[in-house]
């Protein structure tokens, strides 16, 4: 994996240089984190949480296991596993966000690190599963994260990267552009006060028409070492969960 790949290209209108991304990023989340969780729950008409805690029972998700939730946010997706390894497992919890940590504490959620995808502070595998939720699309590099997830993975572990995707058809397409471009930030706006929800929905639009394709995204996987990486689509394509497997054998 000698190419880099972003999740999408540079976008000027948001960072200028590649020693202010992170920071910018960083900063517009902690602005917005108070009212992370009423903006996530309204753009997915309240049914973000069930999809959340059904996909990781489906996939196996149980009692006992340990789980990493990286770019955790306000805890959407660690408050759902939580529930599922009950207290003889855990969850570690991990954004690069000091505002979306203090809310995912509040939510709970105890076992909090601030760091960012692609160099993870944990040993070896060490997880029986990583999980991240619709922040795939904010990673610097996505053979690096993968590599990284791989890594703190034990042998036979699961990582599922749930993700907002541009839909298929124009007509989806369009609708979808201007629900989350236009629609989403004027209400978070006028819900929470909170000006930088404009920002943040609009960035998010940014991310999602310009990310790479599904395709590129399952190939980052499978080079890393990844085996039966697969997608699954929701919405026609808006919604899709990448799911892959470290090697039993690794």
């Amino acid at each position: 994996m000698k190419n880099r790949l972003p999740p999408h290209p540079w976008l000027p209108e948001y960072y200028q240089g590649k020693d202010q991304r992170q920071g910018i990023i960083n900063s517009l989340f902690d602005r917005i984190a108070p009212d992370y969780d009423w903006i996530s729950q309204f753009l997915s008409f309240g049914s973000g949480k069930w999809h959340r805690q059904s996909t990781l029972r489906r996939l196996g998700l149980s009692q006992g296991m340990k789980v990493l939730d990286v770019a955790c946010g306000p805890g959407t997706v660690g408050r759902c596993a939580k529930n599922l390894v009950g207290s003889s497992g855990f969850v570690v919890s991990l954004d690069p966000s000091l505002g979306m940590l203090q809310e995912a504490k509040k939510n709970s959620l105890p076992y909090l690190t601030q760091g960012l995808a692609d160099h993870l502070p944990f040993h070896e595998s060490t997880f029986d599963f990583v999980t991240m939720g619709y922040a795939l699309r904010h990673v610097s590099d996505l053979p690096h994260t993968f590599k990284e997830y791989f890594r703190v993975l034990k042998p036979g572990g699961t990582v599922l990267i749930l993700e907002i995707s541009r839909p298929h058809s124009t007509i989806h397409f369009q609708f979808t552009k201007f629900f989350l471009k236009t629609v989403v930030p004027r209400m978070a706006q006028l819900r929470t006060r909170n000006h930088q929800a404009l920002t943040l929905m609009r960035y998010f639009w940014d991310t999602i028409e310009n990310c790479v394709s599904p395709h590129q995204i399952l190939s980052a996987m499978e080079e890393t070492g990844f085996v039966r990486s697969n997608v699954s689509e929701m919405a026609g394509g808006l919604i899709r969960d990448y799911i892959a497997w470290k090697p039993r054998s690794h």
